[in-house]
């Protein structure tokens, strides 16, 4: 089942480190399936508030996606985004084909 990484960013200083990490990322991605499905781009907040930016990327499951993650490739470029990005992140698990609303109340 899909997995995604999903970034509500607040603010970003952007430099060097932010377009080395922009320029390196997507090395990082490739060998876990991982692909952007939103970067950044305008956000319409109907309700509630939002942040700055939104970013979703998508995994083909939820163990690539922590594998990506936790990989030593990504970890040596994670700082160069956290340094100088306010954002919330997590994970969520996608939904499998022909989900309908209602079946959330089988919970």
């Amino acid at each position: 089942m899909t997995a995604y990484a999903i970034a509500n960013v607040h603010a970003v200083e952007f430099g060097p480190d932010i377009v080395e990490y922009l320029q390196r990322i997507d090395a990082t991605l490739e060998p876990f399936g991982g692909r952007f499905l939103v970067h950044g781009g305008q956000v319409e907040a109907v309700e509630g508030s939002w942040g700055k930016d939104l970013i979703i990327i998508e995994f083909p499951d939820h163990d690539r996606l922590r594998a990506w993650y936790d990989s030593p490739e990504y970890q040596e470029i994670l700082p160069l985004r956290t340094r100088h990005m306010t954002a919330d992140v997590v994970f969520a698990h996608g939904t499998p084909a022909g989900y309908r609303g209602a079946d959330a109340l089988e919970h």
